[in-house]
């Protein structure tokens, strides 16, 4: 990570669980790190977790991805502030207990589709525009799932809806990155991390009754994994990462 040192991350979702943890992982790396997120007094509270000496490293931001408008002013001010942004972790994400056969529920499906597959076009975009302006080595990181690559469910369960789908959305999406910044001349890599089961609050409360705490992964663990995709000489690129706890039943 030494490649990395003073140089500016933004993590997307940075106030809790995966994020939160990669947050913490990257300020201690020494990397400079704008945490976005809606609930940005939650990123603010993260200084708590920091050694003292590096808390000045990291940066709450208040910013809804779910908004078009909000990404593209967010990243021109990031830009700007800090001349470039290196590293984009594309980590904000939503599930929501519905069936694509429901009625009612545009809402929670909109939510899905512009949380997890929208909001990772257009931060990757407008963090594109940067690197590229600024032309310094770069990599942009999609936290996807499991379940971006096989959908396996117990039928007794509760429907996966639209998260199993946006997430082989991330998947395609990462190659079709990779293709593009190749074509761009720019030395930009793309990775995707896809854990399995991780403890966080997004998971229902019946998942976690089902599998007991042995079979989850923890957040600090999927941010190990993004910090080894980041690790690599510039002539190596992990495009995809799966990282499952032992014992996963899928």
């Amino acid at each position: 990570m030494e490649q990395w040192k003073n140089r500016v991350a933004v993590v997307t979702g940075a106030s809790a669980g995966i994020g939160a943890a990669i947050a913490k992982d990257l300020i201690k790396a020494e990397m400079v790190v704008i945490g976005l997120a809606r609930r940005v007094e939650k990123v603010e509270a993260l200084k708590n977790d920091l050694p003292e000496e590096l808390r000045n490293n990291l940066y709450a931001v208040r910013c809804d991805v779910t908004k078009e408008e909000d990404i593209v002013k967010t990243f021109s001010w990031i830009d700007a502030k800090f001349n470039g942004i290196d590293v984009l972790i594309n980590n904000a994400g939503v599930f929501r207990l519905t069936e694509l056969i429901n009625e009612n529920n545009s809402d929670m499906i909109r939510e899905v589709v512009d949380t997890n597959i929208l909001s990772v076009v257009y931060c990757t975009r407008e963090a594109y525009k940067s690197m590229a302006k600024h032309g310094r080595n770069s990599h942009v990181v999609h936290i996807n799932s499991i379940v971006g690559h096989n959908i396996r469910q117990d039928l007794g369960m509760d429907s996966q809806n639209m998260y199993a789908p946006s997430k082989y959305a991330v998947t395609a999406m990462t190659e079709i990155h990779r293709q593009e910044f190749i074509r761009s001349k720019h030395h930009i890599k793309v990775s995707s991390v896809s854990p399995g089961l991780c403890k966080t609050e997004m998971i229902p409360k019946i998942v976690v009754e089902l599998h007991g705490d042995h079979l989850f992964l923890k957040p600090e663990d999927v941010s190990n994994s993004v910090l080894h995709v980041l690790g690599t000489p510039p002539h190596v690129q992990i495009h995809e990462l799966i990282v499952k706890p032992f014992g996963e039943p899928f």
